[in-house]
């Protein structure tokens, strides 16, 4: 092997958010983690939601940006509607023949 090419090997201290220590092999010296085996919820088995970059309230808010929208257009189609059904100038109708 090759003398001075590798990188250096560490006991490596993984530190959860919730608390939870322990010890793994690693390059780094340590790592912070957001979820462990002892607060992720497939392993704890609660039922909650894991929102570290607000995922949830943005698609609330693009859903209440779509539901505007929505309306807006069903708004638009009722006033074609009104204004096809309106009685039309001799000088339309015979634009639309052609």
């Amino acid at each position: 092997m090759k003398q001075a090419i590798h990188p250096q090997y560490f006991d490596t201290q993984v530190i959860c958010v919730c608390g939870n220590r322990f010890t793994v092999g690693s390059t780094k010296e340590v790592i912070h983690v957001e979820l462990c085996n002892k607060c992720h919820p497939f392993y704890t088995g609660e039922q909650r939601f894991i929102d570290s970059a607000s995922r949830i309230e943005k698609f609330e808010k693009r859903k209440k940006v779509a539901e505007i929208h929505k309306a807006t257009v069903v708004e638009k189609i009722e006033k074609q509607k009104s204004r096809d059904n309106a009685p039309k100038t001799l000088r339309e109708m015979l634009l639309d023949i052609k």
